[in-house]
């Protein structure tokens, strides 16, 4: 349990690829991997952080927010993935921030439009 609960202390304070990384390890080492399971289990923990890592205002993660409600196994699972998919619905899309951006540089026609596409396909690869 206090394991638990230091994995969320990190997740809630540390930032980004820190706390995922840390987090990760924590998770390794709790399960004893070593050598190609763990490097394996970490690339797959890392990514998996990383989509839990935008999320609503204190800064919490989807599983910081299933360990405060003492969520495990399957119920975890579930409001786990229904807390990423909500997550991402609610972010703003990659169009309407270049919109956005686009707007700000009061750009019109064709420099509105190569804008848009640059900034689309940057918003892309990220």
């Amino acid at each position: 349990m206090r394991k638990l609960l230091l994995l969320a202390a990190l997740a809630l304070t540390a930032s980004g690829a820190f706390a995922a990384d840390n987090a990760c390890e924590a998770k390794a080492a709790e399960m004893k991997l070593a050598g190609a399971a763990k490097s394996s289990f970490m690339k797959k923990c890392e990514k998996d952080m990383k989509g839990a890592m935008p999320m609503a205002a204190g800064g919490a993660t989807c599983e910081a927010k299933a360990a405060e409600k003492k969520l495990a196994g399957a119920a975890k699972n579930s409001f786990v993935q229904k807390c990423q998919k909500d997550m991402k619905a609610q972010a703003p899309s990659a169009q309407g921030v270049c919109e956005n951006k686009a707007a700000e540089k009061k750009l019109a026609g064709a420099a509105k439009k190569s804008f848009m596409q640059k900034c689309v396909k940057d918003a892309g690869s990220n």
